[in-house]
Order: C-alpha cells, then sequence, then structure tokens
C-alpha cells in the first residue's frame, strides 16, 4: 500500500527539518490522516549523520541509509524496529486500513518478528481477526521487548507465535517505557527501607507517626482541590483510605469510596457518572472552557471495566507496585469516571495498590498527596503532558446546561496511554515519603517525647501544659518568648525556663541537625 506521504513542511504544529522526510509513527499519521498525537517525531535525512541519529528539538533525525520507500509496510516496519511503542496509533491505523492489507502485510514474512507482532497487535486491540491461519511453529517473540519495557510475565499466544506481556488488555493498556530514573527508583528497594525504619521503631511511636501521616496525606488531598473540609469528613476519608487494600478493587469498591468521599450526595450523583466532565475555566457567560475532557459518559463504564481487568493482571505479577500504582492512579484520573472526587479518589488509589502489594507497611500510608501538594506544578504538568495533546483531537460542543459533550468517537485516548512519565513522578513522591517524610515523622515524635521526660522530671507540672511548653519553646527557636514568660508560664523561675529550653533543643538536635528545611 503505497502512502503519498510526500515532503510534509509541518507536522502537528512542528516544522519539519530541513532536507528530511516523515518517518515511522510520524509519517503514518501524516499520510493516513489518524487523529492521534505523535510524542516522538522521528524522521529521516537526506545527508549522513554523525551516529547514525540525533535529537533536534523533538525530532529524532536518522541517517540517510534509513532511507525508506513509501509503502505501509516500510514506516510501520521501521516504526515498531526503531521507535517507541504507541499503542493508541496502532489502533487508530488498524481501523483505517483495509483488513486485507494487514493480512497481506503478515503473508509476505509470515515468520517475522515484525510481522507476527503487528498480527497480534491487530487481533488484540481491535478484537477482530485476520483472514490467516495460525502462524508457523517458530522461536515466539515477545510483543513487548522486556529490555525497553516493564512487561508482564507473559502468556505464549500460539495463534501468532508472540508472547502476550502487556500491562493490559485491547480493552485498557498502558506501556511503561524502561528509563534510568525508573531502573534506579527501583533498585533503592524503598519497600524494604521503610520496613527497617519501621522495625527499628517502637510500635507507641509507629503508631502515632502512622496517624500524623494519614492525616497529612488527606488534609493535602483536599487541599490540592481547594478544599478546606470540615474535621468530620477528613476523618470520614482518612479512614477509607486507611483500608485501602483491603477489598478488591472493582466497580462495587470505587462506589464505596465514592460515597465515602461525597458523604451528602444530594448533589452529586455517585458513581459512573451520565453526562460529560471537564476541567477549565469559563467565560463571562458561564460557558465552559475546557483544558481537559474526560471520557464520553456512554464509554465510561467499558474503560473501568477495563483497567479493573489490566489491574487484576498486575496485582498477581512481577512488576514493581509503584509502576502499577501509577497506571492505575493515572488511568483513572485520565478517564475521569466520576462527576466529583476524580482526583482524591486517583489519588487514594495509590494507597490501594501500594498496601495491597503489600509495599507499605501495615497500617500505614505513606503520604504522597502531601508531597504532590509540595510539588504541585509538577504535579500538574505531568498531567498536563498527558491530556494536554490530546484535546486536539476531542471535538465537543457546549450545551444549554453549561457543560460539554464529545461529538466524536474519543475512547481509544484513553485507553492506550504511555505513563513512563507518570510513573517517574510517582516514584519520585513515593521516595521523598520514605527517605524523608517517614523517618522525619518517627525522629520529631522521639525527639518530641524526650522533651516532655526531661521537663516533666525537672519541673512539676501537668503533661499537658509541658507539650505546650516543648511547642512554644520550638516555635521561637529555641527559647521561650516574652510574651509567653508574661503569660501562660509566669509561674516559671528564670532557672526552670532555661532549664527547660536547654532540655528541648538537647532533645531536638538530631531532628534539627538531619532534618532541616526541605530542599
Amino acid at each position: 500500500m503505497k502512502l503519498g506521504i510526500g515532503d510534509a513542511r509541518y507536522f502537528q504544529d512542528e516544522l519539519v527539518p530541513a532536507g528530511t522526510r516523515l518517518a515511522g509513527w510520524a509519517a503514518l499519521v501524516h499520510a493516513l490522516g489518524l487523529k492521534a498525537p505523535v510524542r516522538h517525531l522521528s524522521c529521516i535525512s537526506e545527508k549522513f549523520v554523525r551516529g547514525t541519529r540525533r535529537q533536534e528539538g523533538r525530532w529524532e533525525i536518522y541517517d540517510k541509509r534509513f532511507a525508506l520507500g513509501d509503502t505501509l509496510a516500510d514506516h510501520l516496519s521501521f516504526a515498531l524496529r526503531h521507535e517507541n511503542i504507541d499503542l493508541l496509533i496502532l489502533k487508530k491505523l488498524f481501523d483505517a486500513v483495509d483488513p486485507g492489507e494487514l493480512a497481506a502485510f503478515v503473508s509476505a514474512t509470515p515468520t517475522g518478528a515484525i510481522t507476527r507482532r503487528t498480527w497480534f497487535f491487530y487481533e488484540t486491540l481491535t478484537g477482530r481477526t485476520l483472514d490467516l491461519k495460525d502462524a508457523p511453529v517458530v522461536t515466539a517473540v515477545s510483543a513487548l521487548d522486556p529490555k525497553l519495557y516493564f512487561t508482564d510475565e507473559g502468556k505464549l499466544s500460539t495463534r501468532h507465535r508472540v508472547w502476550d506481556n502487556l500491562l493490559g488488555t485491547g480493552a485498557f493498556c498502558p506501556v511503561i517505557r524502561r528509563t534510568e530514573k525508573l531502573e534506579a527508583f527501583i533498585d533503592m528497594n524503598l519497600a524494604a527501607k521503610a520496613a527497617g525504619t519501621i522495625g527499628r521503631t517502637g510500635s507507641n511511636i509507629v503508631t502515632r507517626a502512622a496517624s500524623f501521616l494519614l492525616l497529612a496525606d488527606s488534609r493535602a488531598s483536599f487541599e490540592i482541590e481547594g478544599e478546606r473540609p470540615k474535621a468530620d469528613r477528613l476523618q470520614r476519608w482518612g479512614r477509607a483510605v486507611l483500608e485501602a487494600g483491603k477489598r478488591p478493587l472493582n466497580q462495587s469498591e470505587i462506589y464505596r469510596l465514592h460515597r465515602t468521599l461525597i458523604g451528602d450526595d444530594r448533589f452529586t450523583e455517585i458513581g459512573y457518572r451520565t453526562e460529560g466532565v471537564f476541567l477549565g475555566e469559563r467565560d463571562l457567560n458561564n460557558d465552559p472552557l475546557p483544558e481537559f475532557i474526560g471520557a464520553k459518559h456512554s464509554n465510561v463504564p467499558a474503560l473501568m471495566t477495563g483497567l479493573n481487568e489490566s489491574n487484576n493482571r498486575l496485582r498477581s505479577s512481577e512488576i514493581d507496585a509503584v509502576l502499577q500504582a501509577a497506571i492505575i492512579a493515572f488511568g483513572f484520573v485520565y478517564i475521569h469516571p466520576l462527576a466529583d472526587g476524580n482526583g482524591r479518589l486517583h489519588r487514594c488509589l495509590i494507597h490501594h495498590v501500594l498496601a495491597e502489594r503489600k509495599f507499605t507497611p501495615p497500617g500505614m500510608v505513606f503520604p504522597v498527596s502531601a508531597v504532590m501538594l509540595d510539588r504541585i506544578d509538577e504535579y500538574r504538568r505531568t498531567l498536563q503532558a498527558r491530556s494536554g495533546p490530546l484535546m486536539d483531537f476531542i471535538e465537543w460542543r457546549a450545551l444549554p446546561s453549561k457543560n460539554v459533550e464529545v461529538t466524536n468517537d474519543t475512547a481509544d485516548l484513553y485507553r492506550y496511554i504511555d505513563c513512563t512519565e507518570e510513573a517517574e513522578f510517582l516514584y519520585s513522591c513515593v521516595a521523598r515519603t520514605v527517605d524523608y517524610d517517614l523517618p522525619k515523622e518517627i525522629l520529631y515524635l522521639k525527639s518530641n517525647d524526650e522533651a516532655l521526660r526531661g521537663i516533666m522530671n525537672a519541673i512539676e507540672m501537668p503533661d499537658r501544659l509541658a507539650q505546650d511548653l516543648v511547642m512554644h519553646i520550638r516555635q521561637n527557636k529555641g527559647k521561650l518568648g516574652q510574651k509567653r514568660k508574661k503569660g501562660l508560664f509566669e509561674k516559671l523561675t528564670n532557672e526552670e525556663v532555661s532549664e527547660a529550653e536547654a532540655i528541648v533543643t538537647s532533645a531536638f538536635d538530631d531532628y534539627d541537625g538531619e532534618f532541616g528545611e526541605k530542599e
């Protein structure tokens, strides 16, 4: 099949480098008019390129020795051999091309690795069957190269002689590329590190630390959404987070969590939404100005079933727990299946996966929401890097109700995602909680207890007053302020004040030395 690529000057708002031609995914999308963003752009130069390829802005420019013909087979083979896998573009391509063309491509080299993988991807992503006999008995090839991608252990598709090592199914299938950053995070063995920290700490301190960290995570999750809930709602949600991982993740569990979060359901429907949803602003007439639009409500049940199936597949696999958490949590928030509460439930799902996989110590919640709040700009950039490019391919109209209605088929935009950047961001948040927040909280409680014991041994006073004394000395950088000396603590002698200050300073010496202000 001839594509007729021609010499494109621009591609998806990017100037094509002079003296080059589109290749791989970019060429296929351009020639076939596929409605999908191309995140990694490739072109082939008319000249030699030192080192065979170089990066120029968003473009990877290949040496002239990679020159291709102008056929579907040429560019599809190039993409599957040299570029990052893009399941969204593959699905769009399969929907656009005559199945006979693809069958002919496979039949031309029925034992070839590229053709068998193409055949496997076609039947997996579309649910349709090509008019081909089962592959000859040859050495099986992996759908995704385990050296380049994080994969499931895999099961053999005998029809294609391909190891199905995907992280999902045709209904929902993310990919995560192996990067130096992710490999380094995994090598840190943070689960064992956290368990070691807990194991060296008394149960009373651990219980109190868990309570403080849970409260910090719950409060931060609401603050990210710009809310300051009442104490009872915050505590109710905290209890729901603490129960994460104790029940299977399915529609019933998501509905239960949603009801717990919303509480009063008079104004918000519980469960999967029955109308559109968008994030963004409104104009002076209150009409929507969306920055992102969630999946069509009619597609939500199927997409969420696919996400839950992916979770079931991964929960019994060897894939790293944080990677699984990134897939499920970010997949959820991109689908945006609820009328309200998507962000908080998205963060709760992180705890669900980490608890179910026993990555977090029993009864402990890593306050990833607090870290996300601390890194809110990076968090938003991570979300927008995925959601932003999709908006060019979502057609919508404003409704009289001031909501939005999607008018084209968009399900695949939410079904096939590269979750690499999201996994890197989430792992950095988890690493912060294990390396900094957990030991910091434990050391604070130990230091505080030491200060209280010292003051109670030196000065006869009620526990609550002693705690206030420690707090005020801490707040005033090791000294009791004059206002407190003349007020709450006016009965203390100067000698007692000096002794209390020395006790608190000594007790918190390690804490202040090791845990100063975060960079």
